[in-house]
C-alpha cells in the first residue's frame, strides 16, 4: 500500500434495525453504531446497500443520518450514500446528507435511464460540483448493472472528481488495475467491499474494507486490517478463514421463503439479535425476517467462530 489517506481502514456499511412495528429502531441504532465504534472501525458507512436504502422514505434516510452523527460526533468519519437514479437527483441527496451531518458521500452510477461512458463521468462530476465534503464512486453492478470500468475511475480520480472507490463489482482483476492506475493520486482510497477476500484485495493495494459482516464482527475486520497494514499476512489470513466461516451465517435463511436480498441482511441483523446488539430483526417492507429455526443455525455459527 501507499501513504495512509485520510479514509482508510475498516468502514463498514451500517445495518438499519427496525422495530417489532416496522419503525426506525432508535435506540438500536444507537447501539450498532456504539458496537462498531468500539469494535475499532475506522468510520461508518450510512445508507449503503446493507441499510436497506432502496425500501426507506426520505424521512427514514435522514432519521438514520442525522442520529447518526449526532451519535458520533466526530470519534469517526459519517460517509452516507446518496442514493438516487440520475446525476441530477443524486447531486440533491448528497447535498441534503450533508446537510444533515455526512462527511463524504458515496455515489453509484446512474441506474434505469440508457448511458454511455461520457453521461457516466458528468454524472459524477455534477455530484462533485453539489457539495463541499469528498465524493466516493460505488462500482456496485449487481445493482446498477453498470459496471464502472478501471479506465473511467482513474480519470475520475486523477481529476479530482471522486476521492476514493468502494468496489463491491467481485471483478478482482479491475480491482488490481485500479490500484495501479491511481497509485499516483495523492490521498486516493481504495476500498473492497468483499468479506470474504480482503487479505488479497489488501495484497492488491486496497486501503481499506467495507463489509456488510462487519456489523456482526467489527473487531474481527479490525484485526485483519491492522495484521495486513503492518504485513503480517499469515496473521491476515488466519483471521480471514475465521471470517470465511462465520460469513456462512448468510446461507442460513430458507431461500424458498427469503429472498436473496433478505438472506443476507437478515443473517446480519439476526447475529446482531443473538450478540444482543439489536432487539428485532425485522426487516424492511416487503422483505422476510428470519425465523426461529434459521436463528438457531446462525446461532450455532457463532458459537463456532468464537462470538457466542
Amino acid at each position: 500500500m501507499s501513504a495512509t489517506p485520510a479514509f482508510h481502514g475498516v468502514i463498514p456499511p451500517v445495518v438499519t434495525p427496525r422495530s417489532t412495528d416496522g419503525e426506525i429502531d432508535r435506540k438500536g441504532l444507537e447501539r450498532v453504531v456504539r458496537h462498531l465504534i468500539d469494535g475499532g472501525v475506522h468510520g461508518l458507512f450510512m445508507l449503503g446497500s446493507s441499510a436497506e436504502t432502496p425500501y426507506m422514505s426520505d424521512d427514514e434516510r435522514s432519521t438514520v443520518v442525522e442520529l447518526t452523527a449526532e451519535i458520533v460526533n466526530g470519534a469517526v468519519p459519517v460517509i452516507v450514500g446518496a442514493n438516487d437514479q440520475t446525476g441530477v437527483r443524486v447531486a440533491e441527496e448528497a447535498r441534503r446528507m450533508t446537510r444533515l451531518g455526512a462527511d463524504a458521500v458515496v455515489a453509484s452510477s446512474p441506474y434505469y435511464v440508457i448511458t454511455n461512458q461520457n453521461e457516466i463521468l458528468d454524472h459524477f462530476r455534477m455530484v462533485r460540483d453539489a457539495v463541499d465534503v469528498p465524493v466516493f464512486a460505488y462500482n456496485v453492478p449487481v445493482r446498477t448493472h453498470i459496471p464502472l470500468g478501471a479506465d473511467l475511475l482513474a480519470q475520475l480520480a486523477h481529476e479530482g472528481a471522486i476521492v476514493g472507490v468502494k468496489d463491491s463489482s467481485n471483478d478482482d482483476v479491475a480491482f488490481r488495475q485500479l490500484a495501479l492506475a491511481t497509485r499516483d493520486v495523492a490521498g486516493f482510497s481504495l476500498f473492497t467491499g468483499h468479506e470474504v477476500v480482503c487479505d488479497g484485495a489488501m495484497l492488491s493495494g486496497a486501503d481499506g474494507i467495507v463489509p456488510g459482516l462487519g456489523n456482526v464482527d467489527p473487531s474481527g475486520y479490525v484485526r485483519l486490517y491492522e495484521a495486513a497494514a503492518a504485513g503480517d499476512w499469515e496473521a491476515a489470513r488466519r483471521e480471514q478463514d475465521r471470517l470465511v466461516d462465520l460469513f456462512t451465517i448468510v446461507g442460513c435463511p430458507d431461500s424458498n421463503r427469503v429472498s436473496g436480498g433478505a438472506a443476507g441482511l437478515g443473517a446480519f441483523k439476526t447475529a446482531l439479535v443473538e450478540l444482543g446488539v439489536i432487539s428485532s430483526n425485522t426487516m424492511s417492507k416487503p422483505m422476510a425476517a428470519l425465523n426461529e429455526n434459521e436463528a438457531a443455525s446462525i446461532r450455532t455459527i457463532l458459537e463456532r467462530t468464537g462470538l457466542l
